[in-house]
């Protein structure tokens, strides 16, 4: 019995078999971004030629196509949408948070609302931040508003109404006349979605839901249907942005919960190996065809934010406040940058060299890939030095073209700035390492960490080519490139458990706060998640309920997240406020011990402990590679020596664990390429894993 999953990239569609053994099938088909599913049938067929629908025990999914429907992909417009609000507060979507996110840039222009002003519709009520009625909802203006909706042929409808989160009466009455009256209406309630105060952030996450229901919706009803035409009816579930999986029907329901379920797959994986293979922190680094992204587990736990921007402007690796739209839900903490394989090169006016953001995509991707594509990219760059094969990827499926790689950057970069070829493609590699290098900073050097102490997992089809050089510059002493490096990300949905978040706003100085009440929020809570988990098929002792607060001091404007104790009780409540002081101090330097905290939220993670799959071992053999191992010899050019040097290059599937390999190498496989710089070496572990480490640091 097989478990599936599969991750849909922005070029490549990943497919990753793995049964009761440990054995693995990795299959890899290129992207249709006008239709994803495509792509998931076509990986899908390939399995199923081998293997009957009824080997599948499990699938997993993730996808990209919430984030490409705000970004405005083709074949993907919004639907009508329409928000009702509190009378007074129909401008709040434009208003927001009145900051201006590129200060000295007069041409910056915030994101359009999903909403335009003509489909906001204020309707009379009122609840106060105690959570007291102090104006009934007007039903008049209800069904006003409800005969506009239907004359307007709107899809969805997001409620947002002011203090919801105190109490959500008021938003549950328009729901439930939405859903008799509008019954082809899809309806989001922002109580529903983000139950929390700060009404800009919780009307922006119900707004962005609403817009994507009947897009998620579609696609999961294809999806589905095409699941049960090949006779696949596995249990299905689909990665959420907090590193959990849910049911298609949940992620329908709030589909603002996947808009990063794909990168979020990377960091559970490199979470699994951590633990796995007992290396404490580790940094996890994805370079695929369109992005590289980096995120930082410590103690076999992914850094979590509660915030994210769909569709905002990256920046230096961090999403720019007030670019895009906000979304209030826990998210795996990641730095982002425009640099994967397919990222364009290019000089600008000044005449510099630059690399990125645009990428060349699935279609027509890198000149190299030989379907019309005139624009440099780093993948061609790393072909031109040798370091990619000469004639083909995939193990042969794809065909690689070295002719037009080589008259692009001729072309495009070579004649403008009057560099040689090697020049040209040596100076684009080292330009996106050092963007790259700045996204491992971010999750490491910024957050107080030393990146020494770290290991870096690298995977993506590019990720493992770029490793030693940007291990080399951050002095992270140990990578680790998996077996399946281009298909890493789908092996995380392997490794995933189901996961629910629940909130509750409280707004109480702890001094104020009644222990009882706040342990009967948390048992609520608890009965909920444990209903949920019982729907998803858990059993009670495969459940795990994590409770935690969202703490501030009073008059800050963001909390911090600490470990709530069980049960809560007066003597229990201290701790928190002791946690939080420890908190404080670890993240911003110092803590205030002598100011009140306040509680800000309850929160609970439910979680049904899925059984894990056990990976193959091996036996150790020699150091020395096997006979037959090194395929080729090549020149490949290092920066470091300024030189072409002679590099053997390897059939990873030859290797065998104990293996060593000194560099330079080059380690070529059906999904990744590795490069082993000089000075840097090497092993095969007994899971088949490259460890790879600097032979002086060694010696």
């Amino acid at each position: 019995m097989f478990r599936v999953s599969i991750d849909v990239g922005g070029t490549f569609t990943d497919l990753v078999a793995m049964d009761s053994e440990g054995k693995l099938i990795n299959i890899k088909v290129p992207t249709t971004p006008r239709s994803p599913e495509s792509g998931v049938l076509e990986a899908l067929k390939e399995f199923l030629g081998s293997h009957s629908p009824k080997d599948i025990e499990l699938m997993t999914h993730s996808t990209t196509i919430t984030t490409n429907a705000i970004l405005g992909q083709i074949d993907l417009e919004l639907p009508k949408t329409a928000l009702i609000t509190t009378k007074g507060f129909r401008d709040i979507l434009e208003i927001g948070r009145q900051k201006r996110p590129e200060l000295y840039n007069l041409f910056f222009q915030r994101a359009r609302p999903l909403v335009p002003r003509r489909r906001r519709y204020e309707i009379r009520e009122r609840i106060s931040s105690d959570g007291e009625e102090l104006e009934p909802l007007c039903s008049d203006n209800l069904k006003e508003i409800m005969d506009e909706i239907r004359r307007e042929g709107i899809r969805s409808v997001a409620v947002g109404l002011i203090n919801a989160y105190a109490n959500p009466k008021h938003e549950e009455e328009v729901k439930r006349a939405l859903e008799e009256k509008c019954p082809e209406t899809y309806v989001t309630a922002s109580s529903e979605v983000s139950p929390e105060y700060r009404e800009y952030e919780r009307i922006s996450t119900a707004v962005v839901n609403g817009a994507l229901i009947p897009i998620v919706d579609t696609y999961m009803a294809k999806l589905l249907n095409m699941l049960r035409k090949l006779g696949i009816s596995a249990p299905f579930y689909v990665m959420q942005s907090n590193g959990g999986l849910a049911r298609p029907e949940d992620a329908i329901r709030r589909p603002a919960t996947i808009v990063e379920s794909g990168p979020a797959s990377g960091v559970i994986a490199s979470a699994f190996y951590g633990t796995l293979l007992g290396l404490g922190n580790v940094m996890s680094f994805d370079m695929g065809g369109t992005t590289a992204k980096a995120g930082a587990v410590r103690g076999g736990v992914p850094e979590v934010v509660s915030e994210y921007e769909v569709g905002g402007k990256v920046h230096r690796g961090r999403v720019v406040k007030e670019s895009g739209y906000p979304v209030r839900f826990p998210f795996i903490d990641l730095a982002e940058c425009s640099a994967g394989g397919g990222t364009i090169a290019w000089v600008d006016e000044g005449g510099a060299l630059t690399v990125g953001p645009i990428s060349a995509g699935a279609h027509p991707g890198p000149a190299c890939y030989g379907m019309g594509n005139t624009e440099p990219t780093i993948t061609d760059a790393n072909l031109v030095l040798g370091r990619l094969n000469q004639r083909y990827l995939l193990g042969g499926r794809m065909k690689i073209y070295v002719d037009p790689a080589r008259e692009a950057l001729r072309a495009k970069i070579c004649q403008p700035l009057g560099l040689d070829i090697v020049e040209a493609s040596s100076s684009i590699v080292e330009i996106a390492n050092s963007i790259m290098a700045k996204i491992l900073r971010m999750v490491s050097v910024e957050r107080g960490y030393d990146p020494r102490i770290f290991t870096l997992i690298a995977f993506g089809g590019a990720g493992p080519m770029h490793a030693c050089a940007l291990a080399e510059e951050l002095g992270i002493p140990l990578i680790i490139v998996p077996v399946n490096p281009g298909l890493f990300s789908a092996m995380g949905l392997l490794v995933s458990d189901v996961a629910h978040s629940y909130l509750r706003a409280v707004m109480r100085t702890v001094d104020r706060a009644s222990a009882s009440d706040l342990e009967k929020v948390f048992r609520d809570l608890e009965d909920a998640g444990r209903r949920t988990l019982k729907e998803d098929g858990f059993a009670t002792d495969a459940m795990v309920l994590v409770r935690e607060f969202d703490a501030r001091y009073v008059g800050q404007s963001y909390e911090l997240t600490v470990p709530a104790p069980r049960p809560i009780t007066e003597e229990t409540l201290p701790q928190v406020v002791n946690q939080f002081h420890e908190k404080h101090r670890s993240v911003y330097g110092y803590s205030a011990k002598e100011e009140p905290v306040e509680l800000v939220n309850v929160r609970l993670r439910a979680v049904g402990i899925m059984a894990k799959p056990t990976l193959r071992t091996y036996g150790k053999k020699s150091p020395d590679p096997p006979e037959g191992s090194i395929i080729e010899k090549r020149k490949v050019f290092f920066e470091d020596f300024d030189e072409h040097l002679e590099t053997p290059v390897y059939a990873r599937e030859r290797l065998e664990s104990g293996n060593k390999v000194e560099g330079p190498a080059i380690i070529e496989q059906y999904d990744a390429t590795t490069v082993i710089y000089p000075d840097w070496r090497a092993q095969v572990d007994e899971f088949k894993n490259l460890r790879i480490t600097r032979i002086r640091q060694e010696e």
